[in-house]
């Protein structure tokens, strides 16, 4: 018994036989090995199209600037995770992605939505007035504006800065990093105070700016730090601390519960 909805029997992704394999419609061997960068090549099997110079180029600057944050919550779990099972590599990487949820990691597909739906709700109105108006909904909610506030980065997030900086550098910042930046006043002016426009955001609206596709926007943190999870992970093969990492939360836990 097919439970859901079908769709047509066919993947337009890939193909093989004795002899080749093509992707996209393109040679593997022939027109791609030794010619594309992996980076145009994710692209490439995302969306069907090779990338133009500025998609390349700024995919390549996003990945770098997500991929590496310390000993976050995703790089710990995938620590303590091959500290339990040392021939778990793939485990230990998937522990750590299962991470990247709505609070770490995830919210560029947050921000990707909040900047679609301001832009069809604002169109070619007033965006500050527009902007204070839905995010005072959303606050009223009782929930908050992706893509804003940062532990650690305060008053800025000097990657977000960065990212905004190159897109007006080369010409490619459009109507979703305005949007962006226009949401920093007017959380200022809701909340009553200034909250830092986080790196989720700026690489949210660059990609939508460079017409990535909105519905996988989650897909870029992803990548990026399954890289970061390897590195993180050969270097507990060779510098295990993943077991200290769990003593040190027992010690800092106190128990709050019933004794017999």
């Amino acid at each position: 018994m097919m439970i859901g909805k079908a769709g047509a029997a066919t993947t337009a992704i890939s193909t093989a036989d004795a002899d080749s394999l093509t992707v996209r419609g393109r040679d593997l061997c022939g027109d791609l090995m030794g010619s594309m960068s992996f980076t145009s090549y994710f692209f490439l099997l995302l969306t069907g199209r090779e990338p133009t110079e500025d998609q390349r180029y700024f995919l390549d600057v996003l990945l770098v600037a997500i991929a590496e944050h310390g000993l976050v919550p995703t790089n710990q779990v995938a620590r303590m995770t091959l500290a339990s099972d040392p021939s778990a590599l793939q485990g230990a990487v998937a522990a750590g992605i299962l991470g990247c949820g709505s609070v770490v990691l995830g919210t560029a597909q947050y921000c990707a939505d909040f900047l679609v739906a301001a832009r069809e709700r604002i169109g070619d109105g007033d965006a500050d007035e527009g902007l204070e108006e839905m995010i005072g909904e959303i606050r009223a909610r009782g929930d908050k504006v992706p893509g804003f506030g940062h532990p650690l980065h305060k008053p800025r997030d000097p990657r977000a800065e960065r990212i905004f900086e190159l897109a007006h550098e080369r010409g490619v910042a459009g109507a979703h990093i305005a949007l962006a930046q226009k949401s920093a006043a007017a959380v200022e002016a809701v909340w009553g105070k200034p909250l830092t426009l986080n790196v989720s955001m700026a690489i949210a609206a660059t990609l939508l700016d460079l017409d990535f596709p909105p519905k996988i926007v989650k897909g870029i943190p992803i990548l990026a730090r399954t890289a970061s999870l390897l590195a993180h992970l050969a270097e507990e093969q060779e510098t295990p601390i993943g077991f200290l990492m769990a003593a040190r939360a027992e010690e800092a836990i106190a128990y709050a519960g019933d004794k017999e």
